[in-house]
């Protein structure tokens, strides 16, 4: 079967993005999960931009270091068993780790979502919180993938040589610029160490370049804005055996409006 994975959907322009290739989706996509931590204006995932994108055809949202941007999220995840935020944030935050969604096909599909450590904000160890995400979901779930969202690809790496041959799938979120490192690594298990912003292109990083910019010339603190005009959709199709779980083929998506 094949999985839709969407990089990180930034405000307006990157929910644009997502209609406009949801409405042309591959007739063979069993599953599309997408990365909403940005999604509404930038930083979080507010209660109707959540049911907007759910709208769109989006099974289900992972998020990451900003969560908690919008203060409504914390219902969308203790209501909605189709969202999970990073497992390692700890055991008393509101929400879950990960979820058990189930395919056009009827195959269930674990999703576990983690942060990292390197150059992010405090968090558990993930490693071991995928540990424990994955021996509670291995009897739930046909196929396993995971969101590592985190900053420095070394980390995003080893996460992904860590769990080779134990999920099907290892994706990175949260730089918001795609890799072309797309593989399937030794014991079958497809990898990319990002897969890229699902927002307007002529940005930096999704928000208006001129106030980035102006701080990076003169250190001064900016009000960042969410930027508007051309979009980009960046995403990867991972093509799963649904007997042994591992990746057949790995598809990086880059779509580009001029």
């Amino acid at each position: 079967m094949k999985i839709l994975c969407i990089g990180d959907i930034v405000g307006r322009t990157g929910r644009d993005m997502v209609f406009d290739y949801m409405e042309r989706l591959p007739a063979d996509i069993g599953l599309v999960v997408a990365n909403g931590e940005n999604a509404a204006h930038g930083r979080g995932m507010s209660k109707p931009v959540y049911e907007e994108l759910k709208k769109a055809g989006i099974d289900g949202f992972t998020l990451g270091n900003h969560t908690w941007g919008c203060p409504d999220i914390v219902k969308v995840l203790q209501y909605n068993d189709d969202v999970v935020r990073p497992a390692n944030f700890g055991a008393k935050v509101p929400g879950a780790g990960s979820m058990v969604l189930r395919a056009k096909n009827g195959v269930s599909v674990g999703i576990i979502n983690i942060i990292g450590r390197t150059y992010m904000q405090p968090a558990d160890c993930p490693f071991e919180a995928v540990d424990a995400a994955i021996e509670q979901l291995q009897k739930q779930a046909d196929i396993l993938l995971v969101d590592f969202h985190a900053e420095a690809t070394s980390e995003k790496i080893a996460m992904g040589y860590y769990l080779d041959g134990r999920v099907s799938a290892v994706f990175g979120t949260h730089t918001h610029v795609q890799t072309a490192d797309e593989t399937i690594l030794p014991r079958g298990t497809g990898y990319i160490s990002d897969l890229g912003m699902t927002g307007p292109v002529h940005s930096v990083l999704g928000m208006e370049k001129t106030r980035v910019i102006d701080r990076f010339v003169t250190g001064m603190p900016q009000k960042f804005e969410v930027a508007s005009g051309a979009g980009q959709f960046c995403g990867c199709i991972f093509e799963i055996d649904e007997q042994s779980g591992k990746t057949r083929n790995v598809e990086r998506i880059f779509i580009r409006q001029q």
